[in-house]
């Protein structure tokens, strides 16, 4: 995806997001290509990112201050490797979303859903850590971590 249109995508979002609904439009960055992606500051609240490739993508410090997950649609996206210390899942969706590598710090508590999801062994801690792992553990899939992706 072309900077200028991802610029212009989360401009309508803001604007949607900050009239509540009236204006803009909610953010659909479905299935789009944000490799490695600087997403900081951006307002992705309620964002619909299902199946986005987020690969490296930087979405430190996402919250109010800056960029914003809160209930953001996060179904199948690829996020290995992608930075999220500090961001607000709270209520996000990453059921079946490939999380292996990627930073996160306490706030992926809050994540409403993620079932389905790959996580890298080193992550375990973090996700065991959750509320819902109990019913969510059949379904995750651990990933080795080899020498290549150290």
């Amino acid at each position: 995806m072309k900077p200028s249109e991802l610029k212009a995508i989360l401009h309508d979002h803001c604007l949607w997001f900050e009239s509540n609904g009236v204006r803009g439009t909610r953010a659909n960055l479905q299935d789009a290509d944000l490799l490695g992606a600087n997403l900081v500051g951006a307002n992705l609240v309620g964002a619909n990112l299902r199946g986005a490739d987020l690969r490296g993508a930087d979405l430190q410090d996402a919250n109010f201050d800056s960029a914003d997950l809160l209930g953001a649609y996060l179904v199948g996206a690829d996020l290995v490797g992608a930075n999220l210390q500090g961001a607000d899942l709270q209520g996000a969706n990453l059921r079946g979303a490939d999380l292996q590598g990627a930073r996160f710090t306490t706030n992926f508590k809050k994540v409403c859903w993620f079932h389905d999801a790959t996580f890298s062994e080193e992550q375990i801690a973090w996700v065991c850590l959750h509320p819902k792992y109990p019913e969510c553990a059949d379904s995750l899939k651990w990933a080795k971590v080899t020498a290549e992706a150290a």
